[in-house]
């Protein structure tokens, strides 16, 4: 069920974005005007967070409110199987009332702003003076049809491949290759000890994340925000030969049988690839990076590391998809004065640093940009030097984005011409009602 049907793209948003990262950390800037009324009361946040991230979530808020210590927070947490859309959806139909949401798909933020949930944030924006700390590029990311509506606290380089370089040497191999054939190559060495060279956690949503920078690294970032926006089908050429490519993978023998990585979710991959040491590779978000320091305990650089998607020679090597998290303010809420406050002090170097801390990039200009590891330093400094499309998925009309995860479950089962035929029918005729 969606509240609305949407789509959006962010492409010409993002490369501003990225663009304004390349100076992260080096031009001190003023931090916003003190508000005239401290805020005070309870202010309710509707989290999905989990693990790693909901700690992250706690330490911000533990943060603001030493800063405001009139504050207090209530979580409203939910139960998240798989796209917590879904629960969100649930919440709100239902009538739950909260100040703020945490939000990562644009798609999401314009169905909620078409159905009056949000608050546009403009005049806040302007007289708390966020821009300051958080520039242009991000609050034209959290815009529908011109209104701010997010206001984005990290982001996150979703070509990065995640390894341990001690599983890679049991292999005979150094460093991951930077080239796809080279790449493909390995895949013999790695299972020949006894190692699946890449972990596909295709059981829900992740088996998208290799289509999605194929699809980039084929047809550029331009194609992928007209198939985001239908503007090109799914029938399209340019779609299929990203299959071929991911077809190649499976092929080559990458990912162990399809029953294995149909019983695979994102953290059960991130545990093979980094803790067991099973799995060669994991393709996935930046969040993986703060659970392996967390959760996992290890050291970053030196247990694990993590390096940019091998190079295909197609004219698009310097893209990269990426993904943001956001807070945005509810309209069902009751403190939109201390809602207000948060927003504003997301982008300040205390939040910042918390976030850094945890082993993610800020998106404030303010982030002390040493307290990055080293896994997080090549992350930022990737999206910095390319060409970012927003996560293909996290744009996608609700139903659509369904139909593209089973259709593409379907395609592990069978990597053939004729599945991949079959499989860009089908997403592409979701797509003619979605629209």
């Amino acid at each position: 069920m969606r509240i609305t049907d949407c789509a959006v793209s962010r492409r010409a948003i993002l490369l501003a974005a990225g663009l304004g990262l390349v100076g992260l950390g080096m031009t001190a800037v003023a931090v916003p005007a003190a508000l005239a009324d401290e805020p005070s009361g309870e202010l309710v946040l509707l989290n999905w967070a989990s693990g790693s991230e909901l700690a992250l979530v706690k330490d911000l808020q533990a943060g603001f409110t030493a800063k405001y210590p009139k504050v207090t927070f209530k979580n409203t947490e939910l139960t998240v199987q798989g796209d917590a859309r879904g629960a969100i959806r649930t919440a709100l139909l239902g009538g739950e009332k909260a100040d703020l949401l945490i939000n990562t798909w644009p798609a999401f933020r314009k169905e909620l702003a078409d159905a009056n949930m949000l608050r546009p944030v403009d005049k806040q924006w302007d007289d708390g003076k966020w821009g300051d700390n958080i520039a242009e590029g991000w609050r034209l990311l959290g815009q529908i049809d011109g209104v701010t509506y997010g206001v984005t606290y990290t982001f996150g380089d979703r070509s990065g491949i995640f390894y341990r370089p001690d599983t890679l040497k049991k292999a005979g191999i150094e460093a991951p290759a930077t080239d796809w054939d080279g790449f493909k190559a390995g895949f013999a060495k790695l299972n020949g000890v006894g190692v699946v060279p890449i972990a596909v956690p295709a059981k829900v949503w992740a088996q998208t994340e290799w289509f999605e920078t194929l699809l980039l690294r084929t047809a550029g970032v331009e194609a992928a925000a007209k198939l985001a926006r239908h503007e090109i089908p799914w029938t399209d050429p340019i779609v299929k030969t990203a299959f071929q490519k991911y077809a190649e993978l499976l092929k080559a023998n990458c990912c162990g049988d399809a029953t294995l990585m149909l019983a695979t979710d994102w953290d059960n991959a991130a545990e093979r690839v980094l803790k067991s040491g099973t799995a060669g590779y994991e393709l996935i978000g930046m969040w993986v990076n703060s659970v392996a320091k967390t959760d996992y305990g290890l050291k970053e650089g030196t247990d694990y590391s993590l390096f940019q998607f091998p190079a295909l020679g197609l004219g698009h090597d310097d893209t990269t998809s990426v993904d943001t998290k956001e807070f945005v303010g509810l309209s069902s809420g009751s403190n939109a004065a201390a809602a207000d406050a948060f927003l504003g002090w997301i982008g300040t170097a205390e939040a910042a640093n918390i976030i850094a801390k945890h082993g993610l990039a800020a998106a404030s200009n303010k982030v002390d940009a040493s307290l990055y590891g080293p896994v997080q330093k090549i992350a930022t400094e990737a999206v910095a030097k390319s060409k970012p499309q927003f996560v293909l998925g996290d744009l996608l009309p609700g139903d659509l984005v369904d139909e593209y995860r089973v259709q593409i479950q379907k395609f592990l089962q069978d990597p053939s011409d004729a599945t991949i035929d079959a499989v860009t029918a089908a997403i592409e005729a979701k797509a003619a009602e979605s629209y």
